[in-house]
């Protein structure tokens, strides 16, 4: 079984400096979500403004993703490669993943935007998708275990009418973008691993309008509901504490969108 690594003061402040270029990168990326605009032309921006920190976008070559940022729109849950071909249109909704490595350490971040006028329904989806994060991590504390944030994560979500996705998780972060232990976002509570002060998990709920099932694509990367319903995606890095988690990957003016 994979250990979980604790997170020493220094490299806590490490992650802390790559969790603020993330989360900056993921503001910028969702100012620029507007129709006309290509996925192709947020993820060179996105890659300039990580490159302009003197960081490294965490995504690019990742096991042969061709991007620096995953941007997915409406039924694309996740992994979704940018691309001159994909021109966001009035009405989509846009999920925006990125990550930034600097002195070694990562930072994981994600949101879901509004591509100008959206409905109600698709507004809705974006807000409790984000909520649900917030709701899980009420529970992410030193000495709780956690699928305690699993099961808030979906007792928020299902409670609202939509559903989970099953197939991906979120997980440790640190040296390696990906580290133990998974954070599901679906269970029952009390089980898993026992939350330490210094650890690092990142916290990413998947949620789906319709059934929460999902397909890769032929490219490998591109993960899509299989009835075709809306998703949206929500995602921070987050330190363990003593006491209350503490949220890492945050723009300089304290946003987290």
């Amino acid at each position: 079984m994979e250990l979980i690594t604790l997170k020493s003061p220094r490299e806590q402040e490490c992650m802390r400096r790559a969790g603020r270029i993330a989360a900056q990168a993921r503001a910028l990326a969702g100012q620029m979500v507007r129709p006309g605009v290509t996925t192709l032309e947020i993820d060179k921006a996105v890659r300039g403004f990580i490159e302009g920190q003197g960081a490294i976008p965490s995504f690019l070559n990742y096991g042969g993703f061709t991007g620096s940022a995953c941007i997915s729109v409406n039924q694309v849950v996740i992994h979704g490669v940018p691309s001159q071909k994909i021109v966001l249109q009035e009405g989509d909704i846009v999920s925006v993943d990125v990550g930034a490595c600097i002195d070694g350490f990562h930072g994981d971040c994600a949101a879901t935007y509004p591509c100008g006028g959206i409905s109600p329904e698709a507004q809705r989806l974006i807000e409790v998708t984000q909520q649900s994060f917030w709701e899980g991590i009420k529970l992410a504390k030193a000495g709780q275990r956690v699928s305690d944030v699993s099961h808030g994560v979906q007792a928020y979500v299902e409670g609202h009418g939509y559903s989970v996705v099953r197939d991906f998780v979120g997980h440790g972060i640190g040296a390696r973008l990906h580290e133990a232990p998974e954070v599901p976002n679906f269970g029952s509570a009390g089980h898993g691993a026992r939350f330490q002060s210094g650890m690092t998990i990142a916290v990413e709920p998947m949620v789906c309008a319709g059934d929460w099932h999902v397909r890769v694509l032929k490219d490998g990367w591109t993960t899509v509901t299989v009835d075709g319903s809306l998703a949206a995606h929500y995602e921070n890095t987050l330190l363990i504490t003593d006491g209350e988690p503490e949220i890492l990957t945050v723009t300089e003016d304290g946003a987290y969108v």
